[in-house]
């Protein structure tokens, strides 16, 4: 008996496929059929509710097909299955803990089988499977909802963004973190924030604001994600973009050519099409508007509060469960809030006091915080204790060089962002150290000296101001920096399209033979970068009213320099002719930029061409210099973080710490790429190799090994005069019937 219903079984399960597939085809012919197995997994599902303990294998694997096939066939009858979604979640919120495993995965898969065919929602979907996943002891199962999960909130966002539900699910999310501090559920608020985020799938302020609470946890897992997301979140989302936009290119030409010379068949074709769509779809790709990426700590509501609370909260308490590595997260994480943002935590900097010596663990990353803690706002007072500590603990003749690189590097990351905490006797004993025999501190110390003859070259002995430097403080270009004094805002790149012009206008002039200095009459392009409308150009007729220069006060040299140059180049009242022409070519370049920003409007080929200047002026500053790399840090943005490797210097690419293959990386960064230099052959070479074609015969014995071509070599200085005729004989006669096959026909 128990075998004829084994064999009952089987058969209706090998039955199922086939009858779902007769189903899907024509519903209204089977619909009899389908009856039946909906009374039948009716009464297995009565049997299990009642006793899911109890359940015999049989009853589980007839129960997991039936519930398989119903899910598949749904959509055909709805109105025999409408509570068919219902039972499956209460089966498994019931029950999910005594489920056998292959039950339980196979109803998840139902589930989201159902909300595929539109027989649910997604917020329903969500509300079933997220308590589950929160609270189930199975790690397996864990891995199958959190996937489940985050694959429907991506297909409900792939068309277009769906508020409501991510609404939903944020504030869920958002309360799942403040109901209890204490507790490690927080965690999936991570997981998921952090991989949606990753996805640019939820970008607005509410997805920060939930990371924000779980920063402020009493849990060390949840804290540390929650600070890890906002100090790697961007590059993440930024990699993941970059590998999206690297995929392999399917070369269609390729293609072509391998369909082209294999049997013609219709799944090459079908191959064809396909790789014709996916060259369309990515070139639509490119032309679609690129979104805004705002960074996570731009979103923040409230930056001042929310670093306030991490230091208080992490930091200065005494009772804090993080250990040094996390708390260095966090240090980290306020750091950078405090120099993006300008904000004043005055506690920080005496927090950093017992930290800053050479014995603490991982004191590279305390002094690359407190540089990022420094911005041009935090009061000199505050900071220059910490400089003055630095450089007694760091910096002296019988620290090691590492120590002393270090000290340096960061004393200039601090005084880059804040110059007034240096004091000048301080800087003139620290410049010394460009003596040194050690390059590492040369070169930071070189690094300290470079910056102050940009910010305050007074501050520097007059033989280490340097030519630039010393001429502009002769000519009085530049002014003493005072505390919170900022600069004059402005068009930026206009000068570099003032020079362009300039350039552009004498390059005219001599084409035409006229005197490069020769008036322009007006602009040749007007007509084309305005398409029908013109604006006049006013830029020569400086006599009809405008602007007049008015000597500035700044111009009035009221200093009791004893500078002894300016004593013998002549009378205290009057200038020296050097400097008077150079105080007269920057009154003209600032009146040709001002009649540039005032009396002419851009026009679409000046606002393209301005775009052009500033991204070439960005990365001509960040190439190497004929001295050496430029490691300004004034030129890095506010955004970018300030490593450990940074304060380390040369130290931190000594030959023991990198490999052969990262030396090479190294070593190649500020090369430009070669490719576009190769020649025709070379490229059509590389066309052929990619399009899968063969090479000559003559390509083929140039890479031929010497020593297989020796021989040939020397058989041909030994051949007869008759052997050399019939071999040029039999030459001829081969180009004549077209190569050895006769291709001529």
């Amino acid at each position: 008996m128990v075998k004829r219903k084994l064999g009952a079984l089987e058969k209706v399960e090998a039955d199922l496929p086939n009858l779902q597939h007769k189903v899907r085809r024509d519903p209204k012919s089977y619909i009899e059929d389908f009856r039946a197995q909906h009374y039948q997994y009716e009464s297995h599902r009565e049997i299990f509710m009642a006793a899911p303990t109890a359940a015999t294998d049989t009853g589980v694997i007839s129960l997991r097909e039936l519930i398989d096939f119903i899910s598949h066939v749904a959509d055909c009858y709805p109105d025999i299955t409408k509570d068919f979604p219902q039972q499956l979640i209460d089966m498994l919120t019931q029950h999910h803990l005594v489920l056998e495993p292959e039950l339980r995965e196979k109803i998840v898969g139902s589930l989201v089988l159902l909300r595929k065919k539109d027989l649910m929602d997604s917020a329903t979907l969500l509300q079933t499977l997220f308590p589950i996943l929160i609270s189930t002891p199975s790690k397996t199962l864990r891995a199958l909802l959190f996937q489940k999960i985050l694959m429907d909130l991506r297909t409900s966002n792939s068309k277009t963004t769906n508020h409501k539900l991510n609404k939903t699910m944020q504030t869920v999310l958002f309360n799942l973190v403040t109901s209890d501090r204490t507790s490690s559920k927080g965690v999936w608020a991570v997981k998921l924030t952090r991989e949606l985020w990753k996805r640019q799938i939820w970008t607005d302020s509410k997805t920060v604001e939930v990371m924000k609470e779980t920063c402020l946890s009493e849990h060390e897992k949840v804290v540390t994600g929650g600070v890890r997301f906002f100090l790697g979140g961007d590059k993440e989302r930024e990699e993941i973009e970059d590998e999206s936009s690297d995929e392999e290119a399917i070369d269609v030409g390729r293609v072509k050519h391998q369909v082209g010379i294999n049997k013609k068949t219709k799944k090459k074709s079908r191959a064809v099409e396909k790789a014709k769509q996916t060259v369309k779809r990515k070139e639509r790709k490119k032309n679609q508007p690129h979104p805004l990426n705002f960074s996570a700590l731009h979103l923040l509501h409230d930056p001042q509060g929310f670093a306030e609370s991490l230091f208080q909260k992490h930091l200065q308490n005494t009772k804090s469960n993080l250990k040094l590595e996390q708390k260095l997260q966090v240090l980290q994480l306020v750091t950078r809030l405090v120099g993006l943002h300008q904000l004043h935590i005055m506690p920080l900097y005496s927090y950093f006091q017992k930290y800053l010596t050479p014995r603490q663990p991982s004191v590279t990353s305390f002094l690359a915080s407190l540089a990022q803690a420094s911005h041009e706002l935090v009061p000199p007072d505050v900071l220059e204790p910490l400089v003055q500590k630095i450089a007694n603990e760091f910096v002296s003749e019988a620290s090691a060089s590492e120590v002393a690189t270090a000290g340096l590097n960061a004393i200039r990351e601090v005084c880059v962002r804040q110059p007034l905490a240096m004091n000048e006797t301080l800087l003139q004993d620290l410049v010394m150290y460009r003596k040194s025999k050690d390059k590492g501190v040369v070169m930071a110390a070189r690094g300290l000296l470079s910056l102050y003859r940009d910010v305050g070259a007074e501050m520097l002995k007059r033989r280490d101001r340097g030519k630039e430097a010393s001429m502009s403080l002769r000519a009085g270009d530049r002014k003493e920096r005072r505390f919170g004094e900022q600069e004059v805002g402005g068009i930026e790149g206009l000068d570099l399209l003032e020079k362009y012009k300039e350039e552009e206008r004498r390059r005219k002039n001599i084409e035409k033979g006229l005197p490069s200095d020769a008036e322009d009459d007006g602009e040749e392009n007007e007509e084309e970068n305005w398409a029908n409308w013109n604006v006049d150009d006013d830029e020569d007729s400086d006599d009809s009213g405008g602007w007049i220069n008015v000597q500035d006060d700044d111009e009035i040299n009221l200093s009791d320099s004893d500078d002894e140059n300016d004593k013998k180049d002549g009378p205290p009242n009057k200038k020296p002719k050097q400097d008077e022409d150079a105080e007269k070519e920057k009154v003209d370049t600032e009146q040709k930029m001002l009649n540039l920003a005032t009396t002419r409007i851009l026009t679409p080929a000046d606002l393209a061409k301005l775009q052009e200047l500033r991204t070439e002026a960005a990365i001509n500053a960040h190439l190497p210099t004929k001295r050496g790399q430029n490691n300004n840090p004034a030129s890095r943005h506010a955004d970018d973080p300030l490593t450990a490797a940074e304060i380390e210097g040369l130290n931190a690419l000594s030959a023991g710490k990198l490999t052969r293959e990262e030396k090479i990386a190294h070593a190649k960064e500020g090369k430009t790429d070669r490719s576009e230099f190769k020649s025709s052959t070379a490229k059509r070479q590389e066309r052929k190799v990619a399009e899968g074609k063969s090479t000559t015969n003559k390509e083929k014995a140039r890479r031929k090994n010497f020593m297989m071509t020796l021989g040939k070599a020397k058989s041909k200085n030994k051949r007869s005069l008759v052997e050399t005729r019939n071999v040029l004989r039999a030459h001829q006669e081969r180009q004549k019937r077209g190569g050895r096959r006769g291709n001529n026909g």
